[in-house]
């Protein structure tokens, strides 16, 4: 089978790509060999006919909303047998169920009139057959899909609507009998709270329950598989809700406007999981001030031994969460604590966190996020003799079980992705057509994420009300509590110990954790003012925000860690550095940070640098081909006349970041306006603002009032701006 570019088709609201195929469909033997007997397989190249067809496949690139639900009806005859999935995937994002169904059943199904409609040339009850099959095959592929979009209580309009529609066109069909289940099974249905493994408020505590700082010997009774099971199912339980389109993009970037705060709230669950579990680890480690260096040690590499059963788990969603509280400022500036810890645990924390290392893109993660996405068990592998014996040990008695694993992935990576291309695309092509090729890609990565949800089915765990009850019950320490209690641990030790090199500061700036386009800057080594770094509770940011990991407790939404890496890492000198152990048998050093940053934060400084080299997975082989796509807009680099910056706003919104697409035809009026309307404020005000570059601590670039913005910016620094009001 071969293909071959066929251009465009343009007709009236609709633009098309073209492709022909070319298939082989007979080889049979020549005249003269079928004269002697042979047959076409057993005869050399020369003394056969091959027998070729070509045929069209059409797919929409762009169109009207009324062309993309005709094109429902008509995309099996145009072979572009994927449009019906990406279609129902991603269409929230430019229209509602309500429009989509009206035009489906009022203007295409209304078989009375479809004579005189669009569809003129059915008039015979042979067509009226192949519609109504047609409209049946949409509807049915509707409910198994995307039966979550007719869940409008109180009143159901859209499923009631369908229901009188085929009590009218399909009486007594199986559809109808299922469409009746369907709005039953709504009606009966109380709203479910999909964050209630880890809501640690009081009012889901039992009778006379409080939060409590954890009890390092309650937790130190939990076995390190227990806990990393647990977390799993939370996190399996919590996945398999997520409704793919809240993911998008165009969608879960409005979370933060006051009238949506009740949008996405699969993925806002996740989000509150994960924190809960960053938090837990912090509390357990700095919640108790009678701990000795030795016991905080202790309790570090039980967080460490989780981990790592999380990753024989494939769990890679508390494995990041974990990793990510033990980067946190309060965690990493325990240096004695840390050097306290053995050899070979460092090691494995190292190798776990070298897996959400975010160079090219986080590409280590995501490689191995798609390596084992439908494996049945993890593929693990380590650098240290000893570490791999205990993996292959606790993988074996896994597989003795017979039980497949799922996969749980950090949701963040594709929520990076989504914003990211709904950030460089454009919604509308010219002439205000929909840009369906737009939808196409962001379907790529929610395949992803259903195959991933699909594999969750695999998991067979038992919850334990026991571990649950008291990771409930655990009181999160805020900012302030966890960077004070970090001081007070660290007051008592020798610093002395450490050398200067080891002294540098190790806090780097990261983007956000899960979408990337807000970032939050981690507090200095530095007593924290009264206000907490993250913002009021009052404030949302446009990712799962990332805080100092000094959490900001008010802020339930936001991911908050930091993770810090160190320039000159001792631990990836281990051979020829050591230092003075804690205890005869134990070796230490300082906690490895070959951790260069989080995992995969997805943030778009880092997503950004590598999107066009692989971030978005290419379409896979059984969809239409199409040519290269062009190399999308990215963070920190100039490209075709096109990049992405990152701006934030002075004084109240000082640490969060917005991603803008920046064209070279942009000046500071539209950069400017666009920057307000991105952080909900007036976009008239733009005469009351100026932008600036951020070149490093100390050096800003000011930009005149009708510049260029991306001839006069700085091209070898970051691309970070600051919105600042006028003098």
């Amino acid at each position: 089978t071969t293909f071959q570019d066929g251009g465009e088709e343009v007709e009236d609201g609709a633009v098309y790509n073209v492709t022909l195929k070319k298939v082989q469909i007979q080889q049979a033997a020549n005249k003269g060999a079928r004269w002697l007997g042979g047959e076409g397989d057993q005869l050399p190249p020369e003394h056969t006919v091959r027998q070729y067809e070509t045929s069209k496949i059409r797919a929409i690139k762009a169109g009207t909303l009324e062309k993309l639900v005709e094109n429902l009806l008509t995309a099996f005859g145009d072979a572009d047998f994927s449009y019906i999935s990406i279609f129902l995937a991603t269409y929230r994002a430019f229209a509602s169920p309500r429009a989509v169904l009206e035009l489906l059943l009022d203007r295409f199904g209304n078989l009375e009139t479809s004579s005189q409609g669009e569809v003129a040339n059915l008039n015979s009850l042979e067509s009226e057959m192949v519609l109504r099959a047609e409209i049946a095959s949409v509807l049915r592929a509707w409910l198994d899909q995307c039966s979550e979009d007719f869940r409008e209580p109180p009143d159901y309009m859209c499923l009631l609507k369908l229901l009188d529609y085929l009590k009218n066109n399909m009486p007594n069909s199986d559809m109808e009998s299922r469409v009746q289940n369907l709005l039953k099974q709504f009606q009966s249905q109380e709203v479910e709270a999909v964050d209630g493994f880890c809501n640690t408020s009081s009012s889901d505590l039992v009778d006379g329950e409080e939060l409590d700082i954890s009890n390092p010997e309650e937790f130190s009774s939990f076995q390190d598989h227990v806990v990393a099971e647990q977390l799993t199912y939370m996190d399996v339980m919590l996945f398999r809700r997520v409704v793919p389109y809240h993911c998008l993009g165009s969608i879960w970037s409005q979370r933060d406007k006051k009238e949506n705060k009740n949008l996405a709230p699969t993925v806002r669950a996740t989000i509150t999981q994960f924190n809960a579990v960053t938090k837990c680890v912090i509390s357990t480690i700095l919640g108790t001030r009678e701990l000795k260096i030795q016991q905080r040690a202790k309790i570090i590499e039980k967080w460490i031994h989780i981990a790592h059963e999380c990753r024989i788990l494939k769990n890679f969603s508390s494995l990041r969460a974990i990793i990510s509280a033990l980067q946190s400022n309060s965690i990493y500036r325990l240096k004695t604590t840390w050097m306290c810890v053995s050899k070979d645990i460092l090691l494995m924390y190292e190798e776990l966190s070298d897996i959400f290392s975010d160079h090219d893109n986080y590409l280590t993660s995501r490689e191995l996020l798609m390596k084992e996405a439908t494996s049945k068990f993890a593929n693990l592998d380590s650098s240290e003799k000893e570490n791999q014996k205990k993996s292959q040990k606790r993988l074996q008695l896994q597989k003795n079980k017979g039980v497949m694993q799922g996969t749980v992935p950090y949701l963040g990576t594709f929520l990076t992705d989504l914003i990211m291309l709904d950030t460089a695309l454009q919604d509308y092509v010219e002439g205000g057509l929909i840009n369906f090729e737009k939808r196409r890609r962001e379907f790529e990565v929610i395949a992803q994420i259903k195959l991933l949800q699909s594999s969750c089915n695999s998991y067979c765990l038992i919850p334990d009300q026991k571990f649950i009850q008291w990771f409930r019950r655990q009181r999160h320490l805020t900012e302030e509590e966890s960077y004070k209690l970090s001081r007070e641990a660290e007051a008592a030790a020798d610093t002395n110990i450490l050398s200067p090199k080891s002294q540098k500061s190790m806090v780097k700036r990261i983007s956000t954790l899960f979408l990337g386009t807000d970032v939050f800057t981690p507090p200095k080594e530095q007593p924290l003012k009264s206000s907490p770094v993250g913002g009021s509770s009052g404030e949302s940011t446009d990712s799962a925000s990332v805080s100092s990991c000094e959490f900001n407790h008010s802020e339930t939404e936001d991911v908050c860690v930091t993770p810090i890496s160190s320039p000159e890492d001792p631990l990836k000198k281990i051979s020829g550095y050591s230092l003075s152990s804690c205890s005869p048998d134990s070796s230490m050093s300082t906690p490895s940070s070959g951790v260069s940053s989080l995992p995969s934060k997805g943030s778009i400084s880092d997503a950004g640098s590598g999107l066009d080299s692989g971030s978005i997975p290419s379409r896979d082989s059984g969809s239409v081909p199409s040519g290269a796509p062009k190399a999308l807009p990215v963070y920190n680099r100039q490209s075709e006349g096109s990049c992405i910056i990152r701006v934030s706003m002075d004084g109240l919104h000082a640490s969060v970041y917005k991603s803008i697409l920046i064209t070279n035809q942009d000046r500071i009026p539209d950069v400017t306006q666009r920057a307000l309307l991105k952080h909900n404020l007036e976009p008239d005000a733009v005469e009351d603002y100026e932008l600036v570059q951020v070149i490093s601590e100390d050096k800003e670039l000011v930009f005149p009032r009708d510049a260029n913005v991306f001839y006069g910016m700085n091209s070898h620094v970051n691309f970070d701006f600051i919105l600042r009001k006028k003098a």
